[in-house]
């Protein structure tokens, strides 16, 4: 079909409304404190508090086109001419932010955007007073396609697309090709078809000899989080060209250095926070707003990157060295065997619920969240004839629960599924109120505790302590445990194993996930810690579930700072060895998302059940795997699943 000149300017328009959602979301983040921008406000009709997670993801956006900013500014001091180039500019503040800082000295900032919106920001700061006296005395407003005029701003309107009225507009506007000009692009390039963007950037790297080109935007289109990524913005009428032929942030780096940069640098915003942010800044930032969005604020940022390319003496310089220790992401050692997935036709949606084991093919669920909000839900989960139902369990209710656990305690069959609450009152002192912790049935001396480790507090903060439940007793008791205890951490997984737990991941202190495997073992004293050197290293996740099978540890789906979603990785307990499995989710019509999910072997340890699961998308919307699903793991060529039914 092709395009008329009506459908372009309908996706134009569409594309200049995202301008106005961005600039209401960077308000939102600078009223609450991500970073200080007082003049943003300036260009909204009405401020809105975003959530939690959208301040964060705008803060991290701003933090890493001021870094790169600022580091421009610095390196060209000695210079007495520099210019800032931003197509596709909007309703941004830059030159205002960067006037009122004190760091625009012989500097010029040149924005270019749709004549509408140029139109449109021209009037609002030529009637807005706290705007206009950031403009020095000789500042006017023009007409097209020079909107705006003064010695250090000038703002033009011009589609970024037609490259030689651009020139010329900037010709006219006294830009200087000469001069050292850092180009800047924010979520811009990706809007226009891949032979426009790939034109700027070549036309950028021909016209300026002295040059730093910034670009921030996405990357990863083709996981679950990618998928409902670009449907979003397809919604929006803003497909985004780029992502297909430039997926990753190497392919976006051989983008650049193919158009004629000679130099590149390309980082997702996961390495870029963890390795540039200085963790004071960081401690800072986490703690402005309750926060418990962990899953999607890693794979928000695993989304996006911020790039630099150079030309000329700027080459000389490291726009994006790491100011700290980087982040290295390894490669997962994968099988070339691909677990098979199927679903199953039953409707079991939430983020955050728990379940356990009552009987053969009877299982139990509750708590959790959806799309409705937290609920105070009982099911079970019921298998008879090869076919699952579930079943909303309305007479018992335990409360509303959300990342908590759920245990089978010895001894207490059952055998038929009604199912009541009742409080049990736990002596021994107080048990610190926890969610995304784990509980673990653990033996010592003829006796059965219940093992709690981790998590977070009330006051969102990680719990250091371990504490056993004696069941017999209902007591809590704080038993002996010798040993350099592994790193405090929540969201991690912890299973019974010959007497003790084995523990794997989670997210530490540092916001980072953790891939260590430690063991609790039982002594004749109390217990133990052991730390396994698992060769190779399992990739670090968290919000993962995990099972034992003889002596195989088998971690399931979670959240890494890895480029694809993780299936199921194999730890033998003996050999300390590790590999990945992959799955083959092909036959699944929706985007599986592996993270608050629970999940039950099949009594045979042939299958495993994957219920629940999902996430809020950043801005994107809400996810929820709307049925449970199935991984086959009798392709895992190193699991004797017959032999484990029998121990």
């Amino acid at each position: 079909m092709p395009v008329t000149n009506k459908t372009k300017r309908g996706k134009d328009t569409s594309v200049q409304g995202t301008n106005d959602s961005s600039v209401v979301s960077k308000v939102s983040a600078a009223a609450q404190g991500y970073f200080q921008d007082m003049y943003q406000q300036h260009f909204v009709c009405k401020v809105s508090r975003r959530a939690p997670l959208i301040n964060r993801g705008y803060y991290v956006r701003w933090k890493a086109v001021d870094h790169c900013i600022k580091r421009f500014i610095d390196v060209t001091s000695n210079i007495p001419k520099r210019q800032i180039l931003s197509v596709g500019a909007g309703f941004d503040s830059l030159y205002f932010r960067l006037h009122s800082s004190g760091v625009l000295t012989d500097a010029v900032v040149f924005e270019v955007d749709f004549p509408e919106v140029a139109r449109r920001k021209s009037a609002l700061i030529n009637s807005n007073v706290t705007l206009r006296e950031r403009l020095d005395s000789n500042c006017k407003c023009v007409t097209e396609p020079l909107y705006f005029s003064s010695s250090q701003y000038l703002l033009l309107g011009v589609d970024v697309r037609e490259l030689l009225q651009m020139e010329k507009a900037l010709n006219l506007a006294g830009f200087d090709r000469t001069a050292p000009t850092l180009i800047l692009s924010e979520v811009v390039l990706t809007y226009m078809e891949v032979n426009w963007s790939d034109s700027v950037i070549r036309w950028a790297a021909d016209l300026l000899p002295d040059s730093l080109f910034v670009i921030y935007e996405q990357i990863h289109p083709f996981d679950p989080f990618g998928q409902i990524m670009q449907e979003h913005f397809k919604n929006l009428n803003s497909t985004l060209y780029a992502l297909k032929k430039y997926p990753d942030v190497e392919a976006q780096r051989c983008r650049f250095l193919d158009n004629g940069w000679e130099q590149c640098v390309c980082l997702d915003m996961n390495s870029f926070y963890i390795g540039l942010v200085p963790e004071a800044e960081k401690l800072k930032i986490e703690n402005l707003e309750p926060f418990d969005e962990h899953e999607e604020w890693h794979l928000k940022c695993a989304h996006y990157f911020i790039l630099t390319a150079s030309r000329g003496s700027l080459t000389a310089h490291e726009i994006l060295s790491q100011a700290e220790s980087p982040l290295t992401i390894s490669s997962p050692s994968c099988s070339p065997i691909f677990l098979p997935v199927r679903t199953i036709p039953v409707s079991t949606q939430g983020l955050g619920m728990a379940s356990t084991s009552l009987r053969p093919n009877v299982l139990l669920l509750t708590g959790g969240s959806s799309k409705a909000g937290r609920e105070a839900q009982i099911g079970i989960l019921h298998k008879s004839n090869d076919c699952w139902k579930c079943i909303k369990v309305t007479s018992a209710d335990m409360g509303i629960r959300l990342y908590h656990t759920v245990s089978t305690i010895p001894g207490k069959s059952c055998e038929d599924v009604n199912v009541s609450v009742e409080q049990v009152v736990c002596d021994g002192g107080h048990a610190v109120s926890r969610w995304r912790h784990t509980t673990t049935l653990v033996h010592h001396k003829d006796k059965d505790f219940l093992f709690v480790f981790g998590g977070k507090n009330g006051m969102q903060e990680i719990c250091g302590n371990s504490i056993f439940m004696d069941l017999s007793l209902n007591r809590w008791t704080e038993e002996p445990i010798e040993g350099t205890a592994p790193e405090v951490r929540f969201s991690h997984s912890a299973c019974p194993y010959q007497g003790g737990a084995v523990i794997f991941g989670g997210l530490g202190r540092r916001g980072v996930p953790l891939g260590d495997t430690t063991l609790l073992k039982p002594t004749s004293s109390g217990f133990c810690w052991q730390r396994l050197d698992i060769k190779p290293t399992p990739i670090a996740r968290y919000s993962h579930t995990a099972h034992v099978i003889g002596d195989k540890l088998l971690v399931v789906g979670g959240v890494w700072l890895c480029s694809h979603v993780p299936g199921v990785a194999v730890v033998d307990l003996n050999t300390q060895s590790s590999i990945e499995y992959r799955l083959d989710v092909t036959s699944i019509p929706w985007p599986l998302m592996l993270h608050s999910f629970c999940s039950e072997l099949s009594d045979s340890k042939e299958e495993l059940l994957l219920i629940g699961g999902g996430g809020n998308c950043f801005s994107f919307g809400t996810h929820l795997n709307p049925h449970p699903v199935v991984v086959d793991l009798r392709l895992i060529d190193c699991l004797d699943t017959k032999q484990a039914c029998l121990l």
